[in-house]
């Protein structure tokens, strides 16, 4: 329910969005839409214990740690999401289900059932939308300073899908643009031969549910890029470290090229 003042958002909840380094100089922003398992505290738990709160349902483990050392080697700017995608889903279309779902992964999410349209017109306005306008304002300050920012989402999957081991360690994820992904698939297997890297796998770039890189990249002409790493190898510290490196090593050469920084009108 709403708190007292008739918002979602109370003055003890964090904010909707946090920019990483935002004087950064690197032509480059990354957006960790699943970054928090944070719930406004007018909702309380969503009906949910803690330990289905900390599960995937509710964030991407690891994506934050990972664009966070991202960000400081490339001396880029991020923007993570604030909130869990239990409560509104950042990178989903409104109109789909899946973006304030009662049942996510099995698990029936008490809070989410009998939303009233005024009570989910809230979670738009207090949450999505902010969101997405904090990386609306990055994309046009660096339009200002005539450059064509590369955007790249961090995201993390399940080892285990509906029963379905899945074998990528790693997935790049695209649509029509292949500026960024085409050559990073090809670095990532050149330079590390064991692993198994997914080509729009566990999830497809094409899939017309996603937003955030269809909205604010393939929309806008930007370079662009989503990237899904297994969650069972970034969930510690040394994890995040190790892939942020394997990722950051794939990335250099295509960032450090300002031949990538146009917008690309087909």
């Amino acid at each position: 329910m709403p708190n007292q003042a008739g918002t979602l958002l109370g003055h003890d909840d964090p904010a909707p969005f946090e920019i990483l380094n935002e004087n950064g100089k690197g032509h480059s922003l990354f957006v960790c839409d699943h970054a928090s398992r944070e719930i406004p505290k007018s909702l309380g738990t969503l009906g949910l214990p803690e330990e289905e709160r900390k599960r995937h349902i509710g964030w991407d483990i690891g994506a934050r740690k990972v664009t966070e050392i991202l960000v400081e080697r490339f001396d880029c700017r991020a923007v993570l999401g604030g909130f869990s995608r239990l409560v509104i889903d950042c990178n989903r279309q409104l109109w789909d289900p899946t973006g304030m779902p009662e049942i996510a992964d099995q698990t029936v999410v008490p809070g989410n059932k009998n939303v009233s349209p005024s009570e989910h017109m809230q979670r738009i306005r207090e949450i999505f939308l902010p969101y997405h306008w904090a990386i609306e304002e990055q994309i046009a300050n660096f339009h200002a300073h005539k450059i064509a920012p590369a955007l790249i989402a961090i995201h993390s999957f399940t080892p285990v899908f509906q029963g379905f081991e899945r074998p990528w360690e790693i997935g790049v994820l695209w649509d029509q643009d292949d500026r960024i992904p085409v050559p990073l698939l090809e670095t990532l297997r050149a330079q590390n031969p064991d692993l198994t890297i997914g080509d729009n796998e566990p999830y497809s770039g094409r899939h017309l549910a996603d937003y955030t890189i269809d909205h604010h990249g393939e929309a806008a002409g930007l370079p662009c890029v989503s990237i899904e790493i297994r969650q069972d190898l970034i969930d510690t510290d040394a994890g995040c470290e190790k892939w942020a490196k394997i990722l950051g090593d794939a990335f250099a050469d295509i960032l450090a090229d300002p031949n990538l920084y146009k917008i690309r009108r087909d």
